[in-house]
């Protein structure tokens, strides 16, 4: 992502955004970066977490997939793998919560912005124009974040499972457990592709904002 905002030292963002978020807008426009402006580059943020969010938890389905199919071996080795991965899916299932967070409160501010300043135009032709923008933005905006909770929400299913058969192996190291495992394989799998095309379509609903955010 070559975006010049990225151009901005890692410390001044980190000192900005720690603050209040006015201030961060406020500073962000004297810099020359608008609230469109973060509002893409956070949706772009919100992408990659997405797009890494899927690699995660597909890893931890083959992993759980290689538990089921266990053959011999050290039982606590495929224990520590799956608990692993788990927590590798823990932290992508925070940082994409995080981007989608981010990329609501500026979209937030934005059209609370742009509706303010509706009542500032005298041409009444550019009012007009400005708030069917404002109107056809939002309802894109609308269909972009409705697209990311979905994904968000599909999320806490495949936590749920990963982190029951997680603890379910620590007491039960055994050949008998394992095979018990055999059963959940086919729920892993229906919510882990579930949530992987949410995320898809979340990644596709963004594309689709950022294309025609530059296109006006």
């Amino acid at each position: 992502m070559n975006h010049p905002m990225k151009h901005l030292t890692v410390g001044l963002l980190i000192m900005l955004a720690a603050g209040c978020q006015s201030t961060y807008y406020d500073t962000m426009e004297k810099f020359g970066f608008h609230k469109r402006d973060i509002l893409i580059d956070r949706i772009e943020a919100a992408q990659e977490a997405q797009q890494d969010g899927q690699e995660q938890f597909q890893d931890a389905l083959i992993q759980f997939r290689a538990v089921v199919a266990f053959d011999g071996g050290e039982l606590d080795d495929i224990h520590a793998k799956l608990s692993s991965e788990y927590e590798d899916s823990v932290t992508a299932a925070d940082r994409i919560r995080d981007r989608i967070n981010s990329v609501e409160s500026v979209a937030d501010a934005l059209f609370e912005e742009w509706r303010g300043e509706l009542g500032e135009y005298t041409n009444p032709n550019l009012r007009r124009a400005s708030e069917r923008q404002l109107k056809q933005t939002e309802q894109r905006y609308q269909r972009l974040i409705n697209a990311m909770r979905r994904a968000e929400e599909a999320i806490d299913p495949v936590l749920a499972t990963l982190k029951d058969n997680v603890l379910y192996l620590k007491h039960n190291l055994n050949a008998r457990a394992i095979a018990s495992l055999k059963s959940e394989l086919n729920n892993v799998n229906t919510d882990v592709a579930y949530l992987i095309n949410a995320m898809q379509q979340a990644i596709n609903e963004s594309n689709a904002f950022i294309e025609e955010m530059r296109a006006e």
